[in-house]
């Protein structure tokens, strides 16, 4: 995995590539972690490695979900509230039963879903705001399917940055050399690098 994202050629290729350099963040600041370390909330901040990444994976899911269904809503979720607010609580905390491998692969599995829908989606067909969370917009009808993946990188880019601070108060490592850890590290299938279809 590079420390800096390949030259792109068109605005697609851009939205994959730095969506799949914003991923690979995520695989490096777990570089050589046990399961505790990635458990551990060694900072002020409640967050863990492991709860970050759980939550990169949940947050991409989220926004496909909508990429997906663009330009309609997608399907209700028929949960109860109280089902959903424990999802969402859960997706920030690597509990006892999960190891780092599992929290792994399941962000790898999302992260080749979210790419392969960077090659598929229509960039302009809207994608209606949600009126269910104080945090969205009231005064904007629907975003594009294009500024959804941008918004993803700007979220992947953000929690990734947490990831640095957790990740050097656990044991000093910082990014430039676990990226460079990473490039030897014996093949994993979250580290597979991303390569447009057409390629």
């Amino acid at each position: 995995m590079p420390a800096l994202a390949r030259p792109v050629r068109d605005e697609r290729h851009a939205l994959g590539e730095f969506l799949s350099y914003q991923q690979g963040a995520f695989v490096a600041v777990a570089y050589g972690l046990t399961d505790d370390q990635a458990r551990a909330t060694p900072t002020a901040s409640a967050l863990s490695i492991g709860g970050l990444i759980k939550h990169a994976t949940g947050m991409q899911r989220s926004w496909m979900r909508r990429v997906m269904a663009a330009p309609h809503e997608p399907a209700d979720d028929t949960r109860t509230f109280e089902e959903r607010q424990q999802e969402y609580t859960d997706e920030y905390v690597m509990r006892p039963d999960e190891t780092l491998a599992q929290v792994l692969d399941g962000y790898a599995r999302q992260n080749e879903h979210t790419l392969r829908l960077v090659e598929s989606a229509d960039l302009d067909a809207a994608v209606p705001v949600p009126r269910d969370a104080p945090w969205f917009p009231t005064d904007v009808e629907a975003w594009s399917v294009r500024w959804v993946f941008l918004h993803v990188v700007s979220e992947l880019a953000r929690h990734a940055g947490h990831a640095d601070i957790i990740r050097e108060s656990i044991d000093g490592a910082t990014m430039y050399e676990l990226v460079a850890a990473v490039e030897k590290w014996e093949p994993q299938p979250w580290l597979t690098p991303w390569t447009p279809a057409n390629e």
